[in-house]
């Protein structure tokens, strides 16, 4: 509770100094830009907390998103494929890809780092080669499906809130359902906080690490598929590059200990939500793009330190 608060008031103090600087941060249209992309990348933080609270990582996250929101596109365009079928492939392809990911980890015993390392390459060049590395659009057609990502709910004045806001609630109202109030949730924490103790207490780990894995990847799946109906135009080289570092950012910005055993869903989509109003101030305030990457690495370092030495604390 104490690391949602400090990042909440974080999050406070960034907008009240960006509006103070520049009041246009406060605008309609930015507002409803920063929630719509708070809410996208805030699906691929919920993913990555399932499988951070394992005592795992998932480096792969940004290439599923890659590799799944070309495939919409690529099959309802060029391969003439039905809406529901394509949207079916892609989520089956992100499923199976966290399966994949799951025994590869607990079966075989392989790092989780190195899996999803590897995925990350994978995904990436199979995106690149199913479309012969050509930038994938919609043509204009799809307006209906498109409206998951572009369409908004009117608020008094011209304030807006985006349809993937009402999106990422849901999920984030059932992962924290799952995550606090069911056993299954309990013991993935469990699992995360000590493994070995977990499997000795009847929990079956193999099984809770799978189900996390398969979790981050339909939600990167469907976010890849969110990202493509927003941007309407997928180039398969760069689409969710470095999407995985803001995933990972957001959870451990928002409470998720790397070594395990922590989370929160709220502190996730407070991370999140940091991660991009952070960004939007680089632009608001006429700030070069390229520090962006810069403040993801120190975000993440602090996070990692602050868990280490919260970890200390306890112990001494």
């Amino acid at each position: 509770m104490k690391k949602i608060l400090g990042i909440t008031i974080l999050l406070v103090l960034v907008c009240v100094f960006t509006a103070v600087v520049n009041p246009n941060f406060l605008g309609a249209y930015n507002v409803g830009n920063v929630v719509k992309w708070t809410s996208l990348f805030a699906i691929l933080g919920i993913g990555a907390a399932f499988v951070i609270i394992t005592g795992g990582i998932d480096l792969s996250i940004g290439s599923v998103v890659g590799l799944v929101g070309t495939m919409l596109p690529w099959l309802l365009v060029k391969k003439g494929w039905s809406v529901p079928a394509a949207l079916g492939a892609g989520m089956s392809v992100s499923l199976l890809i966290g399966l994949i990911h799951g025994v590869l980890v607990t079966k075989l015993r392989l790092p989780a780092f190195v899996v999803t390392l590897c995925g990350l390459l994978i995904y990436r060049g199979v995106a690149r080669t199913i479309t012969h590395d050509q930038d994938q659009g919609f043509e204009g057609k799809f307006d209906s499906l498109r409206w998951l990502a572009t369409g908004r709910v009117q608020l008094p004045g011209d304030y807006w809130l985006p349809i993937p806001f009402f999106i990422m609630l849901g999920i984030a109202i059932l992962a924290a359902i799952f995550l606090n109030k069911t056993v299954w949730g309990r013991h993935l924490l469990a699992l995360g906080r000590n493994e070995d103790a977990a499997r000795y207490s009847g929990i079956r780990t193999e099984r809770m690490i799978m189900l996390a894995y398969v979790l981050c990847s339909f939600l990167s799946g469907l976010g890849g598929i969110l990202f493509a109906l927003e941007l309407n135009s997928v180039q398969p080289a760069g689409h969710g590059n470095f999407y995985e570092l803001y995933a990972i950012a957001a959870a451990v910005l928002g409470g998720c200990s790397l070594r395990g055993g922590e989370g929160s869903i709220l502190g996730v989509i407070i991370g999140a939500a940091v991660m991009r109003v952070l960004s939007n101030s680089i632009n608001v305030l006429g700030q070069a793009s390229q520090v962006e990457f810069a403040i993801i690495g120190v975000v993440i370092l602090l996070g990692v330190t602050a868990d280490e030495l919260l970890r200390r604390r306890r112990k001494a």
